[in-house]
């Protein structure tokens, strides 16, 4: 066997699959140590939790491989909300098509995987070490509760992609993926869905419990998980999982001490971890160099790269059309070509309804206008308290014979994007569309939509909008609850892995 080593500097876990038969190492001895010398201190327990975070906006195998950032692109390339303008240099194109996650030998899949059992690798190291390491207890508490957290989220992100929807109410035995508690070069069945999400929850119990304030250590940074951003992994889960009750207090409780951005604030790109309303994203420094794999360089509309300068990313435009002209969110968006004022060079392509939400960290203002940008840099957003809000709305009127607490919530949300907001008096399955109209306008492109779709059994629908059906593969409508909602698992685990039994239909 081979010794397993530790990246302290980049990420602390090593293997490519952590639930394969074969270990996937990567071996740097001048930049990394032995595991067991890696847990000796907390300071160095830290230093491999830090790890981890990096590795969430770190590039993987190709430009369009940047941790979660890039999962976000995907989740939202797979809906409707997000257009594509044209093919530009070829990036997402097999994404937005529906081809890539239904290719067991895609590179995107492959990606996928890779990158959360990575993660879940890591955290496992720590929650097996960090209790012998010497140092305070609530530091201690903290980077446990912290990998709690990240390994309960990773199973999260890997069971909705690569497992038939989670059915509220259901048995839920159908094949999940493998459920890795602890590291091994052995190949690991796939869990049930179920027990995938009962590992989660359990997870994420343990993380709260550690990284309550009378335990743990405060956190040193918004790209850290505290206890606000725990809960809210759990309101997510809960949601998916159709318990609104649970899914609402979570959300309640993971939103307080957090106040709502500024109406100036939605204009300054949406790529700074300093914003109020963040509750966890990546934190990028700014002078280091992150080309062309960054989120930034697919969704700002300002870097100077081929992909952005021949292809805007462009909202529906039966989405922007239902959102009120008062309404701050409007602003995000272009309408028209003649709209100005927008400070770009004409090497740019400036496209109807094109995005302006995403800017770059670094962006450079001409008065309030930003202008083109030479570096992609950009705090990317994972967690914000808007959402907190929806899930609240969106579970409290799901419950039934809650719609004015549901209003409530609501109201509070919307009445701060837009001053003319009155409070809604929709009931029902009125009141629900609302609060998802809602979701849907805040949300957009930050990775929602097609869990989204999936969680909710809803059908893809393209149509009737602004898509190009050639530019979309002709993929403008897809059934609810067909296989191709499902990811299938890359042909390099079935084959190294004989216990994870048979590919997705």
């Amino acid at each position: 066997m081979k010794r397993r080593l530790i990246y302290l500097t980049l990420l602390l876990g090593v293997f490519a699959f952590s639930s394969c038969s074969e270990d996937y190492l990567e071996t740097t001895p001048t930049s990394a140590i032995a595991e067991s010398d890696a847990f000796k201190t907390t300071d160095n327990a830290l230093m491999a939790l830090n790890g981890i975070h990096r590795s969430m906006f770190m590039q993987y195998s190709n430009q369009d491989e940047s941790g979660q950032g890039s999962v976000m692109i995907w989740m939202d390339m797979l809906g409707e909300d997000v257009v594509m303008h044209s093919a530009g240099n070829g990036w997402w194109n097999a994404n937005y098509q529906w081809v890539m996650h239904r290719s067991e030998t895609g590179r995107g899949n492959y990606f996928a995987w890779r990158f959360y059992y990575k993660i879940i690798a890591n955290a496992n190291m720590i929650i097996a070490n960090v209790d012998k390491a010497v140092g305070p207890t609530n530091v201690k508490n903290m980077i446990k509760g912290e990998a709690f957290a990240l390994r309960g989220w990773a199973h999260f992100q890997l069971v909705q992609l690569f497992a038939g929807r989670y059915v509220p109410g259901g048995v839920n035995d159908q094949a999940g993926v493998p459920l890795m508690t602890f590291n091994t070069q052995e190949g690991q069945p796939r869990a049930t869905v179920a027990a995938v999400y009962t590992q989660v929850n359990a997870d994420l119990d343990s993380a709260i419990y550690r990284l309550d304030p009378s335990r743990s250590l405060s956190r040193s940074a918004k790209s850290h998980i505290n206890v606000n951003v725990a809960k809210g992994i759990k309101a997510r889960v809960a949601l998916t999982q159709g318990l609104w009750s649970s899914a609402a207090t979570l959300a309640n409780e993971a939103r307080q001490g957090f106040s709502f951005m500024s109406a100036a604030q939605h204009l300054q790109g949406y790529s700074d971890i300093a914003n109020p309303e963040w509750m966890w994203g990546s934190m990028q420094i700014d002078d280091q160099t992150t080309y062309f794999y960054s989120f930034f360089a697919y969704m700002s509309y300002n870097f100077s790269s081929t992909n952005i300068r021949n292809n805007p990313k462009k909202i529906n435009s039966t989405l922007y059309n239902l959102i009120p002209a008062t309404d701050v969110r409007k602003g995000l968006w272009l309408p028209t070509v003649a709209r100005p004022p927008i400070v770009l060079p004409t090497t740019f392509t400036i496209a109807p309804f094109m995005n302006r939400k995403f800017l770059t960290k670094a962006t450079v203002f001409q008065g309030s206008q930003p202008t083109i940008a030479t570096s992609s840099v950009g705090d990317v957003p994972y967690m914000r308290v808007a959402e907190m809000y929806l899930i609240e709305a969106e579970a409290l009127a799901r419950q039934g014979g809650q719609d004015a607490a549901a209003a409530n919530v609501l109201f509070t949300l919307a009445r701060n994007r837009d001053a003319s907001y009155a409070l809604s008096t929709n009931t029902g399955q009125a009141l629900i569309d609302e609060i998802m109209l809602q979701r849907r306008i805040e949300l957009w492109g930050e990775g929602f939509r097609f869990l989204d779709l999936k969680r909710l059994n809803l059908p893809l629908d393209r149509t009737g909008a602004n898509h190009n059906p050639t530019l979309a593969g002709q993929v403008m409508t897809v059934a609810a609850g067909t296989n191709e909602w499902v990811f299938l698992i890359p042909k390099d685990e079935l084959n190294a892995n004989k216990q994870i039994g048979a590919q997705n239909p």
